[in-house]
């Protein structure tokens, strides 16, 4: 679960591709020319087409790298209008177009979009350089900057200096010019490679499903899994039924599934997807960007990537985020060791004559669970109908803590058809955003589940928020409900908190809007808002039979409730150990390539001694995707940092009353309509009255006991 974060001046945005469309010339008539017509300039689906996107995005560039030039060239005194004002409101056109355009490389993408991607990558790398690199702007930028708390700016006005200051420093505006022209080519490199990675992933993905052609091996499937195993195998052509994969190690059907060898076939094609040596295959490609990315670091003074990036985060060096990770990993292997003895015990118990495998995990944490608490995930699936869940459960927690209101609107363009528009309105009844989703899985999407924009909400330029959750859970066949898992209905919570952080947003600066804020900081909203999913008035709201109405039995409520610790041995491990793969590549000094990304990993895994043979990483290195082409890179850890925070402003709810509209608004005001507008941990400390505390994450996991 990610959000999807592209930051660089309004518009000047650093995209990743490869490949070669037939050039188009940009006409007034082109759809991004001019501002959508639509509400809030809402992208006009239905007027684009593949062929606009290469001109616009050419045409982009230039026009911006002609404002830019006008704003360094002006003879006048730097002033916050002429300089900082002026940077914010360059680059419409760009702008407009990137955004739409790289919402559907990821949601919606084809052999066009991929040619495009790859052909204007280096290109829109060079663009970004040509703007931070340029020596006659940052002198304008560092001459306001010295001269900040004498111009008589307000806070977020001075904020907003020291910001674009940073960001300049940061893209390596201080560095010489023999070491400017070998950053730009490392980064045309790496943004050509990150899109190769993002392009076979999502082929080795496709690639990596597995085809069943004997009933009986799907024994444990439900009618429902069946149906849509069958229609995607009819989609894809194939005879049988196709078991696509997730973006994660392991799968979802592993937990239903009999027939063991089935389950080591699928766990097998998901952990083996981007290393088969073919052309999907990603471990030259991890290797070398970790090796640049160590290159692009020392450049700037830093003895590793994560120490150059988590210089700009809270947990400001690797060493705190290694820290926090680590503490949690006796506590998190202790506790997965007694989740495996209590399934081998069951495993021994049924003479099943096997030590536990990974691909074992899934299936027996379900039995072990219907066992010690009678629950399994087919019990309660059918009370958790998708359109309930979104009306009757997210939209409803919104509403009862921000007063907003959701209208659908069938009038406006969609990129898809599965996707849905909504108006969302604030309690006065006034619009003030969109908000689209796109939850059903396919091939032309990546994996997991994430939130954007197609426009940020920013006063200076007249624009309200248009936001997007996508998801990848599993299509229902035709005339079937789309019933979810628990893990489902968490995700779109957690989306709709990210959403929720740029609706809400009420900023005056693009550079500061919505969820521009430190990555270990933009999982917090959307962490917090997965806790009104059990909460008791929420959960009555939506948990409903999808058939007969009927609210789940209290009994099975209850049951729930028991199995909220539930394996977060498993999880907290398998999230820590991918955690720490990510610092293991992105603390490398400066070196020769990773002889064997296989080995480097294993080898990782044991150094933090989290090697866990049962349990595997959330995601191998050579499948994830948050750190090679999602913005990620050293800021994995960012989930637990903000896990961290979560946890401790939810328990400030709880002492304060819980749900209730007043506590909903403290939240709003001050933090999320302030976006990236302070320092966020001064913004958290004025809202929780302190720092946060870990001890109610540790309690929320199970990994110690709650407070007397």
């Amino acid at each position: 679960m990610a959000h999807l974060r592209r930051l660089a001046i309004a518009g000047a945005v650093v995209l990743v591709g490869c490949g070669r469309a037939a050039p188009v010339k940009f006409t007034p008539s082109n759809p991004f020319a001019t501002a959508s017509p639509l509400l809030y300039q809402a992208p006009p689906f239905d007027k684009i087409h593949d062929a606009d996107y290469q001109p616009a995005i050419e045409e982009g560039m230039r026009q911006q790298l002609g404002e830019v030039h006008a704003i360094a060239a002006d003879t006048a005194a730097p002033t916050f209008d002429n300089t900082i004002i002026a940077l914010e409101k360059s680059g419409a056109l760009l702008r407009r177009v990137s955004k739409v355009f790289f919402a559907l490389t990821q949601s919606n993408t084809d052999d066009t979009l991929q040619q495009i991607q790859t052909e204007e990558a280096p290109k829109l790398a060079a663009h970004n350089d040509a703007i931070f690199l340029n020596d006659t702007l940052f002198r304008r930028v560092k001459s306001l900057y010295d001269r900040r708390t004498t111009l008589g700016l307000d806070s977020v006005q001075q904020f907003l200096v020291t910001r674009y200051y940073k960001d300049f420093v940061r893209a390596g505006a201080l560095l010489s010019d023999s070491d400017k022209a070998k950053l730009r080519e490392l980064n045309k490199e790496e943004a050509t490679l990150t899109t190769d990675f993002q392009k076979r992933l999502l082929a080795a993905t496709k690639a990596g499903a597995i085809v069943v052609t004997d009933s009986t091996q799907l024994a444990g499937l439900s009618p429902a899994e069946l149906a849509a195993a069958a229609q995607a195998a009819a989609t894809r052509k194939v005879t049988g039924w196709v078991l696509p994969l997730q973006n994660t190690t392991q799968q979802p059907a592993q937990a239903e599934l009999q027939n063991r060898a089935v389950r080591q076939r699928l766990f097998e094609a998901s952990t083996t997807r981007a290393e088969k040596g073919d052309s999907n295959d990603t471990r030259q490609i991890i290797t070398r960007l970790a090796q640049l990315r160590a290159e692009k670091a020392r450049l700037f003074g830093f003895p590793s990537w994560a120490a150059y990036v988590l210089d700009d985060q809270m947990a400001k060096t690797p060493a705190n985020a290694i820290k926090l990770l680590t503490d949690m990993v006796p506590a998190a292997t202790g506790k997965a060791a007694g989740e495996q003895a209590a399934m081998q015990a069951m495993v021994d118990a049924q003479h099943g004559g096997f030590k536990l495998q990974p691909w074992d995990w899934q299936y027996y944490a379900e039995r072990v669970r219907k066992a010690q608490y009678d629950l399994d995930e087919s019990q309660i699936k059918p009370y958790f109908e998708l359109n309930r869940v979104l009306q009757d459960g997210v939209f409803y927690a919104a509403n009862q803590l921000y007063g907003l209101t959701f209208k659908e609107r069938h009038d406006i363009p969609v990129y898809q058809p599965d996707v849905r528009v909504f108006e969302v309105s604030d309690g006065d009844g006034k619009s003030i955003g969109l908000w689209y989703c796109d939850y059903f899985k396919r091939d032309a999407k990546s994996g997991g589940a994430w939130e954007d924009t197609f426009v940020d909400g920013a006063g200076l330029l007249g624009t309200k928020p248009v936001v997007f959750n996508v998801g990848n859970f599993t299509k229902p066949a035709p005339g079937q409900p789309a019933l979810l898992t628990w893990d489902n209905v968490t995700t779109m919570f957690h989306e709709f908190g990210h959403a929720l952080h740029a609706l809400l947003t009420t900023v005056t600066y693009p550079r500061l809007a919505g969820t521009n804020v430190p990555t270990d900081f933009v999982e917090f909203p959307s962490q917090f808002n997965e806790n009104w999913a059990l909460y008791p008035a929420v959960f009555a709201h939506f948990a409903k039979h999808y058939q007969t109405g009927q609210p789940m039995p209290q009994a099975l409520v209850d049951k729930i409730k028991r199995t909220k610790t539930f394996d977060q041995g498993f999880a907290t491990t398998e999230y820590v150990a991918a955690a720490l793969l990510d610092m293991a590549w992105h603390t490398l000094p400066v070196g020769p390539l990773v002889a064997n990304a296989d080995s480097f990993e294993a080898a990782a895994l044991e150094h933090f001694r989290i090697a866990v043979p049962a349990v595997p990483p959330r995601y191998r290195s050579t499948y994830f995707a948050h750190i090679w082409s999602s913005g990620y890179s050293a800021n994995y850890y960012a989930y637990m940092w903000a896990e961290v925070v979560d946890h401790d402003a939810f328990a400030w709810f709880t002492e304060h009353g819980g749900m209730t509209r007043a506590n909903g608004q403290r939240l709003r005001d001050m933090i999320l309509s302030r976006g990236g507008t302070g320092d966020m941990a001064v913004l958290y400390r004025a809202f929780r009255g302190r720092d946060p505390s870990v001890q109610p994450l540790l309690e929320a996991r199970g990994l110690v006991g709650g407070r007397k």
